[in-house]
């Protein structure tokens, strides 16, 4: 890949041109709040386009006027003024035309920014839920494809269809004006000429999205191989693929090949007919001028006004199948800032106390899942933690601990019961001050595309360089990190790719020690760290929750051993509840959990 970007640009390109097209032109309404806001720039747009219509409408006048007045009489002297005028027209059109474009193309690249901002924007404020019926890869081609067809439209193909169609009606309007008679010859015979141009250029238009399809196919192997390459060397898949590939690429020039033939043809069909119109009027126009009923001047410029027709409604024919895709892409766009999000601030959100003191209160508390309606996640389940308590919830998957993480979140609300914060019920208070109490460390680990200090300042971004570093060791990552090539200032990749999981997970607990909020919730924090480093970051955790409210979710129960309290849940119930000896001495669930983890004399047997 280039590093101008190059690549991933074509590719979006082909993409947005493989989308749906709009059945009608209304979902292009939608972005007239967004062009509203810069008034000046569509006022000059639009004179820039009148002023540029009306110049190339008078060149063929002044042509005219050349050569009846030049020409006509060969003993007469040349009038430099006509040159002069056609000169000054000239001049006319091509600073109108320069304007017109400098300002269609500034009005698509800014109202294209802000509709990518509003989408952004609104993505950012949508439930999970959204998320969890909608793929990412659907609403990142939303971001880019479909905006980049709104751009062309925008920045292009509407001040082209709006030229053309001014262009157009002038011209045919001009066309009668100068000769009645050959305007209703040309109209005759212009459905001829056009129709088998129009009908075969729909089968170049099917073959040319054929081949993006084709050539998409071999896109999404070569990317699906490339990004497991290491699953397929050790399976000594690669001649299979490499055979599979050329498949996809033969089928692909396969049908480029039909598409470059039927263009030919096209191009052929088209050059000919055209031609063949323009012979047809120029020998009945000769005609006529031959017998005096019009000056060479007249036919010259009926010519030019034909030639201006013929080019309007190839350019018209060419950026309508634009429209059509840009009004698709609108509809997608506007159908995700129509969602309304399900999990937002009431109108007069109540607040949280100040300090928040981190006591939090399960009341009886029933969950599904949306996409799960018929399988509930929480039952009945009720849980008083007191204010920097430590309390560990422990069971097996799927027996509801994260997903009391998310309801205290507030990425969902309970169907029953409620959920409160220092006395706040959670539904009326603002979802961004509740989570602005919470520090988190989950279970999968999420590193930025950016250095190691911008990822561990995620937490808290108005910290201090030193702040991080002292989080850092609190965690025990300051170690790796000042080993990288350039520090806390190395880029560590997509995902993290160039650290281990064990180092990712410390970056993320650095993340919540910097954050230093009231309540902190741990999913399986340490699982990815040896013994050596989850004994370091035990002690680090000890003094990070002093004094905070701590939710710890552990399947290795020899991390909740300190715990105030444990909470052995399953099937989404509280099962029992005690500190480790208490629970074992009871037997159940937990005693046979710990009987799978530790010897038996720790197990109590």
């Amino acid at each position: 890949m280039s590093q101008n970007g190059a690549p991933a640009q074509q590719f979006d390109e082909d993409e947005a041109k493989r989308r749906p097209r709009g059945r009608s032109l209304r979902p292009l309404r939608a972005l007239l709040p967004f062009l509203a806001g810069y008034p000046r720039m569509l006022a000059g747009a639009f004179a820039a386009l009148v002023a540029a219509t009306l110049a190339t409408l008078a060149l063929p006048v002044a042509v005219r006027l050349i050569i009846d007045n030049n020409f006509a009489d060969s003993g007469a002297p040349l009038s430099d003024g006509y040159f002069v005028a056609l000169l000054i027209v000239a001049v006319i059109l091509g600073v109108a035309t320069a304007a017109r474009f400098y300002c269609v193309s500034w009005l698509g690249e800014r109202v294209v920014a802000d509709l990518r901002r509003a989408v952004y924007d609104h993505i950012t404020r949508l439930s999970p839920v959204f998320f969890e019926i909608t793929r990412t890869g659907e609403v990142l081609s939303r971001l880019t494809a479909d905006t980049m067809l709104i751009k062309t439209v925008i920045g292009s193909s509407a001040s082209i269809a709006l030229r053309n169609i001014f262009v157009f009606v002038g011209a045919s309007l001009m066309l009668v004006y100068t000769s009645p008679a050959l305007s209703g010859i040309t109209a005759l015979g212009l459905p001829l000429i056009l129709i088998p141009i129009i009908v075969f250029g729909r089968l170049v238009r099917r073959l040319a999205r054929a081949g993006q399809d084709r050539l998409a196919d071999t896109g999404a192997h070569a990317g699906e191989t490339i990004g497991a390459m290491q699953v397929v060397q050790s399976f000594t898949h690669e001649a299979a693929d490499r055979r599979a590939f050329a498949r996809t690429v033969e089928i692909a020039f396969d049908v480029a090949g039909r598409r470059i033939l039927a263009r030919a043809f096209l191009t052929a069909l088209a050059i000919a007919s055209v031609f063949a119109g323009v012979v047809g009027v120029l020998w009945v126009g000769a005609g006529y001028v031959a017998d005096g009923a019009m000056s060479g001047g007249m036919l010259g410029q009926f010519m030019l006004y034909a030639a201006l027709c013929a080019i309007a409604v190839g350019a018209l024919s060419e950026v309508w199948g634009d429209v059509q895709l840009a009004a698709g892409a609108t509809e997608r766009l506007i159908e995700i800032l129509d969602i309304e999000p399900q999990i937002c601030a009431p109108e007069n959100p109540q607040a949280l106390p100040a300090p928040v003191a981190g006591h939090i209160r399960f009341d009886n508390v029933t969950f599904r899942y949306p996409t799960r309606p018929d399988r509930p996640a929480l039952t009945d389940f009720s849980l008083d933690i007191k204010a920097g308590e430590t309390i560990a919830l422990v069971g097996a998957s799927g027996a509801g601990k994260s997903t009391a993480f998310r309801l205290l979140l507030r990425f969902y609300d309970p169907q029953q019961g409620t959920i409160c914060l220092d006395g706040v019920p959670l539904d009326r208070a603002d979802p961004s001050a509740i989570r602005g109490a919470l520090s988190v460390v989950l279970q999968e680990t999420v590193i930025f595309a950016r250095s190691a200090f911008e990822n561990i300042r995620f937490g808290r971004p108005d910290a201090t360089r030193a702040e991080v570093a002292a989080a850092a060791r609190a965690a025990q990552a300051d170690g790796f990190i000042e080993e990288l090539p350039e520090g806390y200032d190395t880029e560590l990749g997509e995902r993290g790719v160039i650290l281990s999981g064990g180092q990712r997970q410390r970056i993320a607990i650095a993340r919540a020690i910097l954050r230093d909020a009231p309540v902190l919730l741990l999913d399986e924090a340490t699982s990815e760290l040896d013994a050596e480093n989850e004994i370091l970051i035990q002690k680090a955790f000890a003094n990070l929750m002093h004094g905070r409210t701590t939710l710890v979710i552990a399947h290795r129960l020899a991390t909740v051993l300190e715990a105030d309290r444990i909470i052995v849940m399953e099937e989404g119930r509280v099962r029992a509840t005690g500190n480790h000896q208490t629970l074992l001495d009871a037997g159940g669930l937990y005693a046979r959990l710990a009987a799978l983890q530790f010897d038996r004399r720790l197990a109590g047997e």
